[in-house]
């Protein structure tokens, strides 16, 4: 009676042991047996595509199909609708006005009707849940035909092509084949090369026709859901998200390894933007525009703070693959599929940021904001250690504001500071005795060419200094002369001068022998 219990304990530890056994037995790695079981009832379109290439003699294009699948969780299809405050549907299709001034102006009516409208994201198809064998199996077939057959992409390792030529979605889009097709309009281009193995001259020549068949129209910044190849084909026009898309299918059918570079916030004006790039066999990056500029001749139309760069695979370095004390995470920061290229394009430096005040016990991430769309928005982060935080490769000729992430909200923690071009930090504190005055003269143009404030005769203007981690009123001017003058303002702050129409496309600024300097 007494060996009972030993034979039972033995018992336990051998099921233990046969369980653990069987669940190591899967014969595909970690990461795809985990994205298998996420698949649910898509599972087994999943596994014909690992049964077709273990079936076949091509232990490259198993791996590859390896790398599609551990990586295809969070990829999906999403689709937006217009909300207006109590969320309810608004009907609104920018496509059905002749111009974007047109639409925008029919916008506007509406949010007089219904109070502030904002899209709202509707549903998510994923790709773990939708995706079918036999897409997945083409997709992975033109892309090696594509890699072993084309001049240019000889000299691609398999990692490089695995990031920039395999991936069969460029953002959110739709999933619908597109290499077959593309590969069948440009196959023959380096016939008509100077140099076919010149990745280079074979995107210009690619971008070149794209350009005659697609463009931009701002319109299609209200139409939020990202174009599929059909919607492209049929509409000729899209946002910068899609004619990365529509470029990035091009030159990825024929082996190009291209890509989608963005900054999510502009650093001197309001927005984003998405554009594409061209890996080289040696690594080097160059930039274009997709159905606008080609590689070589295109340059940023505004300052970037941080750029980063598109993956389909995960990159565990990201902040939401780090512990730490708080779950959520502001915006695309939370994303997984992202590398930081910011030194690729702009003059960089690392940042330490000294925090003066207690940081709370529940926080130990901080954050880098610039000023877009009259908010502060998080362009990088930093782990606190010691009441410090470092934040690395961050553009320089900014104004940035340190802030703390709080109940979900950007919460502004430190002094703003100028990060000058030789990495030192001008703090932006009011003086408490020296006093200066403003000259606000309107410009047409500033920096690159974005926009610049206009000072309107007859209008009110208001001006704000940061203080206390806000904006704190200054004074009300109503302008009637040329330039708008404010007298006795704090001295080495930053500003902002709003009216009563403030849309929060305002920049902000410092002041400099009595004349505005933008940031």
């Amino acid at each position: 009676m007494k060996s009972r219990p030993i034979i039972f304990f033995v018992s336990l530890i051998m099921l233990l042991m046969l369980s653990f056994c069987s669940c190591s037995l899967s014969p595909y790695p970690p990461d795809v047996t985990e994205a298998l079981d996420k698949a649910e009832n898509n599972r087994a379109e999943l596994e014909k595509v690992l049964t077709h290439f273990i079936a076949g003699d091509d232990t490259l294009k198993l791996q590859a199909a390896y790398f599609l699948i551990g990586n295809m969780e969070g990829h999906c299809y999403a689709t937006y609708n217009l909300l207006d405050s109590a969320e309810n549907i608004i009907e609104f299709d920018p496509l059905s006005y002749p111009d974007y001034e047109t639409m925008k102006a029919a916008c506007d009516t509406l949010e007089d009707i219904h109070g502030e409208l904002d899209f709202d994201r509707d549903t998510l198809i994923y790709d773990l849940e939708a995706i079918t064998a036999d897409f997945l199996i083409n997709q992975i077939d033109y892309a090696f035909k594509a890699w072993r057959e084309k001049p240019w992409a000889q000299g691609l390792s398999f990692d490089n092509f695995c990031d920039y030529v395999l991936p069969y979605r460029g953002s959110s889009e739709p999933l619908e084949s597109w290499r077959e097709s593309f590969w069948e309009k440009y196959k023959n281009i380096d016939s008509s090369m100077t140099d076919p193995a010149d990745p280079i001259e074979a995107a210009a020549l690619i971008n070149d026709d794209i350009k005659s068949w697609f463009t931009f129209d701002p319109r299609f910044y209200y139409h939020p859901t990202d174009l599929g190849l059909a919607e492209m084909l049929e509409y000729g026009m899209g946002r910068c998200e899609d004619m990365t898309n529509v470029t990035i299918y091009a030159m990825r059918a024929v082996g190009l390894a291209v890509t989608s570079d963005y900054t999510p916030h502009w650093a001197n004006s309001s927005n984003n933007h998405a554009w594409n790039s061209i890996v080289a066999a040696d690594g080097k990056v160059t930039p274009f525009m997709g159905a606008e500029r080609n590689p070589g001749l295109y340059k940023l139309s505004g300052i970037a703070a941080k750029v980063y760069r598109k993956t389909f695979g995960k990159k565990k370095n990201n902040l939401i693959f780090q512990e730490r004390k708080q779950e959520k995470v502001p915006g695309w920061l939370a994303g997984k599929n992202y590398v930081d290229v910011t030194a690729d394009y702009v003059d960089v430096c690392d940042v330490t940021i000294s925090f003066e005040r207690d940081i709370p016990d529940s926080v130990d991430i901080a954050y880098l904001c610039v000023f877009n769309s009259g908010e502060w928005r998080a362009i990088h982060w930093g782990r606190i250690e010691n009441g410090q935080a470092v934040f690395t490769d961050m553009g320089v000729g900014i104004a940035y504001m340190p802030a703390l992430y709080v109940n979900e909200e950007i919460v502004p923690f430190e002094t703003p500071f100028i990060l000058n071009d030789d990495c030192s930090m001008l703090k932006l504190q009011p003086d408490s005795i020296l006093t200066t005055s403003v000259a606000c003269s309107e410009l047409k143009v500033y920096r690159n060419g974005l926009r610049a404030e206009k000072y309107e005769m007859g209008k009110e203007y208001e001006l704000f200094y940061w203080h206390n981690d806000n904006w704190q009123t200054l004074d009300k001017a109503t302008v009637d002369k040329k330039p708008l003058v404010f007298d006795n303002i704090p001295a080495g702050s930053l500003y902002r001068v709003v009216n009563e129409d403030n849309d929060d496309e305002e920049r902000i600024f410092t002041i400099k022998d009595g004349k505005q300097v933008w940031w």
